[in-house]
């Protein structure tokens, strides 16, 4: 993987979601600098609910990596306490309770999150498919970064099931990256390859498609010319999206 020189394209983050209400690929954030208000609609407490809010995170989290301030709000229904804690679990930054905002703070742009079905208010939309079990009871003992990881392995759009196989394979998959990172940091640093960086970029700027992320991740892990120290980078810039705390194990014995 040679590095090549930026293009000028990544500059800053272009990211284009598709409305789901059109079907059509919009700008998240239309207007330099200018502020994006992505409210998220949870009406319960179940596996769903929280898939939609981790799509809204990694929303969140891509808007910043370009810079674009956020104004992340939740409007829910019941059960508000324990979706709000199985969020925190999942590693799902706070949002903030959804007041009037039918006035609104001059927004450039306001995104809905919302699980397909659910009625919101007019803004462009993203749905979230479903995540089957809908009992978050029944991912009990399983380590929250997997089950992160889990729902991250499907397009936003597509319909995941937690089979005891999907989780296997998470965790696996997390345990080897995790100890790879750890391996990696013990070499000397170089920077992430700009060709890497772009495939990235082109994954998650377009309608986030964090499947595409996870690929790119697979092949800088075996490509067989990368330094280590580049590899520990990449995994490092990746994870300000993916939230599955790669570097945990720096510095943990061999």
């Amino acid at each position: 993987m040679p590095a090549c020189a930026r293009p000028p394209a990544y500059a800053r983050l272009v990211l284009r979601i598709t409305d789901a209400r059109t079907g059509e690929p919009v700008d998240a954030a239309p207007a330099r600098r200018g502020l994006t208000r992505v409210e998220v609609h949870a009406s319960g407490f179940d596996t769903t609910n929280l898939r939609v809010l981790l799509v809204a995170d990694v929303l969140v989290r891509t808007l910043e990596l370009g810079g674009t301030p956020v104004w992340a709000l939740l409007t829910g229904g019941r059960r508000q306490a324990e979706l709000r804690a199985g969020a925190t679990a999942l590693g799902i930054r706070p949002f903030e309770d959804s007041p009037d905002v039918s006035a609104g703070l001059g927004e450039a742009q306001v995104i809905h999150v919302a699980g397909e079905g659910d009625a919101t208010t007019d803004g462009v939309r993203i749905d979230v498919a479903p995540a089957h079990p809908e009992n978050p009871g029944t991912s009990d003992g399983t380590d929250p970064a997997v089950l992160r990881l889990a729902l991250l392995t499907r397009h936003h759009d597509t319909p995941v099931r937690l089979e005891e196989a999907v989780l296997d394979e998470a965790r696996g998959t997390l345990a080897r990256w995790r100890g790879a990172v750890a391996r990696w940091a013990r070499q000397p640093s170089r920077p992430v390859p700009d060709e890497v960086r772009g495939r990235l970029r082109d994954a998650w700027e377009d309608d986030l498609d964090v499947p595409r992320v996870l690929d790119v991740l697979r092949r800088v892990e075996t490509e067989p010319d990368l330094p280590d120290g580049a590899r520990f980078e990449t995994f490092a810039y990746a994870d300000r999206l993916l939230g599955l705390d790669l570097t945990r194990d720096l510095g943990a014995p061999s």
